[in-house]
Order: C-alpha cells, then structure tokens, then sequence
C-alpha cells in the first residue's frame, strides 16, 4: 500500500493523507494545494489543481476530479464522486456524487448552480460555459425526474465533449447525484 503525491502540491501543517488499504493506493495530483487540518482518507483520488481548504474531509474511497474546490469544513462521505471543476461550498455535507463544473452548498449538499469562476480560470469559452448552463437547467431545473430529462438530451446530437462528460458522469453514478436547492420561504 502506498501514497502518491505528484509534482508542485503544497500540503500545509496537519494534514494527514492515509495510505491505500490492501493492494490499493491512495494519490494526489499535480498542482494540489492542501490546507491546514484537511484529511485524505485512504483510497482516494485526488486529481490535479485540486484545492482543499482548511479542515476539508474526504472519507474513503472518494474520487475527486480536476480542478475541484473544496471550501472550508467540507466533509464528503466515503466512495462519493466529484466531477471535474465543481465548487463545494463551505461546511457542505456532501453524502451524494457531485456532477462536474457545478456549485453544491449546504447540510445534505445540494445543487446551486454551475461554477462559472472556476470554468473561466480553466479557460473554457463562452459558448461551452452556455451550454453546460442549458444543459444544467434542462438536467435539474425541469420538472422532469432526471432520467427523462437525460434521455431527452442523449436523445439529440451532442456534440460538445463536455456535455458529454456532464451526462456520462450522471449515468454513472452509483451514489445518486445531489440534488437541486429546496425552495425555502421566510416568514
């Protein structure tokens, strides 16, 4: 068993990045910035220019794509799935696979939108950022349960890889995908 840390990371004071169980390994990518406190539990996949801050948790077995953002106090549920260029907000309770280049916030993380600032510092263009946000609000904000909504879209061409990725991702979920904000009212 073994860890893996790629070129350029920084990891801060206290974090504790644990190995791989039998046979297994646990790897960070290239170009991670790790903050104080974070912990990596074994088996995980962390992917590059991922960024995890203070007191980040990831619990066994999580796969983390590139270009991720993990806020502050963010703890993830063992064998949980984050899509690349997502953003977790700070404190979220992530217990469901997160699908890429969305924003997730809250107990029980749910969905909130599309990451523009992180698609942006990646260099995506405006025509992709369009479609991914179309195809954000055709997934999750129809009234449509989401497996109509992703035949409905696999159903057209899509040509753009990215869309692709987005709903593959979707597809492939075994944890189930968190889910749109709940609409709350003040009184």
């Amino acid at each position: 068993t073994q860890v893996i840390i790629g070129e350029n990371c920084t990891i801060r004071e206290f974090v504790s990045i644990h190995r791989g169980t039998s046979g297994k390994e646990t790897s960070v990518g290239n170009n991670c910035y790790i903050m104080a406190y974070s912990h990596i539990a074994h088996d995980c996949r962390v992917g590059n220019d991922v960024t995890m801050a203070n007191c980040a948790t990831l619990a066994g077995h999580v796969s983390v794509e590139e270009g991720v953002n993990i806020a502050g106090l963010v703890a993830v549920h063992q064998y949980v799935k984050i899509g690349k260029l997502a953003m977790l907000g700070g404190g979220a309770m992530v217990s469901k696979d997160v699908p890429p280049f969305v924003m997730v916030v809250g107990d029980r993380a749910e969905l909130r939108g599309i990451n523009i600032v992180g698609m942006r510092r990646k260099g995506l263009s405006r025509d992709v950022m369009k479609e991914i946000k179309l195809t954000y609000k055709r997934l999750f904000r129809s009234k449509l349960p989401l497996s109509e909504a992703l035949a409905r879209i696999e159903g057209e061409k899509v040509h753009l890889p990215e869309i692709r990725y987005m709903l593959e991702f979707i597809k492939s979920s075994k944890r189930g995908i968190c889910r749109m904000a709940r609409v709350r009212y003040r009184g």
